[in-house]
């Protein structure tokens, strides 16, 4: 792996001032100089136009459903998962699966996406297609056990297997969650074991939480109390948990997750098409809670584009609180960067020594993006994922001048096009 310099870039380092005209250093998979000098290197990227930062992470997504992109939109919730979601994953295979996560590896990488946490089934196909791709991932098994003990073993098992196999391969780039599924599709005493089996494996967990008023409903119904109050009562909350949504919350739902380091991964767009309701990010934050955003699936949101997020993240909230000053383009650019990593337990998401390389160069020298008179506030309401020139994972340079070089671009396109007809086929044979 040769040493890369970039130059002449615009760097945002996520952890202090930004640097004209400066210089990042990249020796094998780390980060080892970021400042104004010029320093000897095999491999030098001119980045001049250019915004140097860390890559986007995307914290809560179901990568294999690129396969259902545009298929069964608007319409209710229960009618699409039911009628259309459910039978198609359930004729979904492991090389389906290997297609799709190639698909959304490959839109990722092009979007400048280096980071994402997923959560879907026939994982080890997921994880195959991740190594091959060269992204860096936290990956879990989608377990429910809806209050059937012979399913809770066996789920429990899955994970378990999947924790033990993948946690810490692909030199570190992959690691493994334990991920049941809901609050609601999961019984207490599965979550509780969930939980012990997560602490013994040092695994985190990855969780959706009141994601609709109908688990907040089914919940009060069924023990008096939300989700929060029943994960929090079973001692399951703290800083090893990703909570993905988190719409449907009381002011001391927030303060549990707030005071336990919840990790919570905002989907606005897919919360938005699905009409399951706006998160109360801003509460959340002014209580000190560390907030990332994810894409969620394809199916629910329709692109894996973390610009597409950030720009829709600042102005729901702006909308929703009626202040223009609420999430500023600064505090947005954190959630889709430093905060992800964070939540992930990734060393990433800042630009400094030590740190691994998950870089990503943006070229602002476009119509779009000029003048450049704050290009933090242009990432964020300005910038698409197509501006993105260079993707750098581990060291590794994913793409270069917009040309990918770890996946074979038109193979995968081809292959999912085929796999995607082929599977509703057999849903509409069924």
């Amino acid at each position: 792996m040769a040493d890369i310099l970039i130059k002449n870039g615009y760097v945002i380092t996520m952890d202090g001032p930004p640097i004209e005209n400066g210089y990042v250093l990249v020796e094998d998979s780390k980060i080892t100089y970021v400042g104004k000098e010029e320093k000897p290197a095999h491999k030098v990227i001119n980045a001049n136009n250019c915004v140097v930062m860390p890559g986007m992470i995307n914290t809560h997504t179901h990568i294999g459903m690129t396969l259902f992109r545009g298929y069964a939109d608007d319409l209710p919730l229960k009618q699409w998962l039911e009628d259309h979601i459910w039978p198609a994953e359930a004729k979904l295979t492991d090389e389906d699966l290997y297609i799709g996560t190639m698909l959304g590896c490959l839109e990722m990488i092009r979007s400048g996406t280096t980071a994402f946490a997923d959560m879907y089934i026939h994982v080890d196909s997921v994880a195959r297609a991740v190594e091959e791709s060269g992204m860096r991932a936290a990956l879990s098994y989608g377990m429910i056990d809806l209050g059937d003990k012979s399913r809770a073993d066996s789920e429990l098992a899955e994970g378990s297997r999947f924790v033990k196999k993948w946690n810490g391969s692909a030199e570190g780039r992959i690691t493994a969650m334990y991920g049941p599924h809901a609050p609601n599709t999961c019984s207490r005493e599965f979550l509780a074991r969930v939980k012990e089996q997560a602490v013994r494996d040092n695994a985190r967990i990855h969780i959706h939480v009141l994601e609709t008023e109908a688990e907040l409903n089914q919940m009060k119904e069924q023990f008096g109390m939300c989700s929060v109050n029943m994960l929090d009562e079973l001692g399951f909350l703290g800083p090893d948990v990703l909570a993905a949504h988190c719409i449907w919350l009381s002011g001391g739902d927030m303060d549990i997750l707030a005071n336990r380091n919840v990790n919570i991964a905002h989907c606005p767009i897919s919360n938005m098409k699905l009409a399951s309701g706006i998160a109360p990010i801003p509460e959340l934050l002014k209580r000190g809670a560390n907030v990332s955003l994810g894409t969620d699936g394809c199916a629910s949101n329709n692109s894996l584009d973390m610009f597409e997020e950030m720009k829709t993240t600042a102005l729901l909230h702006k909308v929703n609180s009626m202040d223009p000053t609420t999430l500023p383009a600064e505090e947005v650019l954190k959630m889709a960067t430093i905060n992800g990593a964070k939540a992930l337990g990734f060393p990433v998401g800042v630009l400094r020594p030590g740190m691994l390389a998950d870089i990503i160069i943006v070229d602002m020298h476009k119509p779009h993006l000029l003048p450049v008179h704050n290009p933090t506030s242009h990432l964020v309401y300005a910038a698409r994922g197509s501006d993105v020139k260079t993707t750098i994972v581990n060291g590794n340079i994913l793409m270069e001048d917009g040309v990918v070089k770890s996946i074979d671009q038109e193979k995968v396109m081809e292959e999912a096009a085929i796999a995607a007809e082929m599977l509703i086929q057999r849903v509409k044979n069924e």
